[in-house]
């Protein structure tokens, strides 16, 4: 067990099972938590100090996401160690349901929106635009980190995600989930793009979940190399679709125990969320 460490990115929630890619209904989400008192033993479990915890979400059914926004307020009032954010769909079939949730945006515990394009719509879609466009001039209005979850190709891709970094980067803090979440996501974002916006004033962050294992070593690498963006990496379980135990192990390994491990597992997590 790892004492103090702060964890920026976690779900709360069970997901219903869902027939992904023409197959059978599955339950992947196997050590998703259904309720608060089982996240905050998870939290005990861990030594996890502090945390920011979002919604589960994955399977296209817009009511499911939405509908656990509830419980996400509910885990961060019940506990002065969790913070959280509210789902919120790019999509605008799902207008409606963004408004009830951007009302949510200042209640106490919230630190973040959230949204993704896993379940559809487009960062270069015009009509996704308006609801994007309320999201973070509701981000902006509350002083929130709006996360963004990321994968190679397809309208998670980076080339699709940067867009929403060169329009509201300079006005609202981007968590890019998964460090572009891949191989080519990778590439793009530590073979240059990720300090670039940093240079140019863009307040963009991200984590090193999901990342394959050479990722983490290079970014420390880069970092340290063009002395920029120590400030800008949190640590994050995304738990139940990562592995607590094994993303915390890739971390360690990356910055010993230096001022980046600091940083990384603790210090950034409180300058974005306190």
């Amino acid at each position: 067990m790892a004492s103090g460490v702060h964890d920026a990115h976690r779900h709360i929630g069970v997901l219903p099972p869902y027939p992904f890619y023409g197959g059978p209904p599955v339950q992947a989400d196997r050590t998703a938590r259904a309720t608060v008192r089982e996240l905050i033993a998870d939290l005990d479990a861990e030594g996890t100090e502090r945390t920011l915890v979002l919604p589960n979400y994955g399977v296209p059914i817009p009511e499911v996401a939405f509908g656990l926004n509830e419980l996400a307020l509910e885990a961060a009032d019940a506990d002065d160690r969790i913070r959280c954010g509210l789902w919120i769909s790019p999509k605008p079939s799902d207008a409606d349901a963004n408004t009830a949730a951007l009302a949510l945006a200042g209640e106490r515990g919230v630190k973040a929106l959230k949204t993704s394009f896993l379940l559809g719509g487009s960062a270069t879609d015009p009509d996704c635009l308006v609801q994007l466009t309320r999201l973070f001039q509701t981000a902006k209005r509350h002083d929130l980190t709006v996360h963004i979850h990321t994968s190679p190709g397809g309208a998670s891709d980076i080339d699709q995600i940067g867009t929403l970094v060169e329009r509201f980067g300079d006005d609202v803090r981007i968590h890019l989930v998964h460090l572009g979440g891949g191989m080519s996501g990778h590439m793009k974002l530590l073979g240059g793009r990720f300090f670039d916006w940093i240079a140019a004033g863009k307040r963009v962050y991200s984590d090193t979940s999901w990342a394959i294992g050479f990722a983490a070593t290079w970014l420390v690498a880069e970092i340290e190399q063009r002395g920029l963006g120590e400030d800008r990496i949190l640590f994050a379980s995304d738990t139940p679709w990562g592995d607590h135990a094994g993303e915390l192990a890739r971390m360690s390994a990356a910055v010993g125990d230096g001022v980046l491990r600091r940083l990384f597992l603790r210090q950034n997590f409180e300058a974005l969320y306190g």
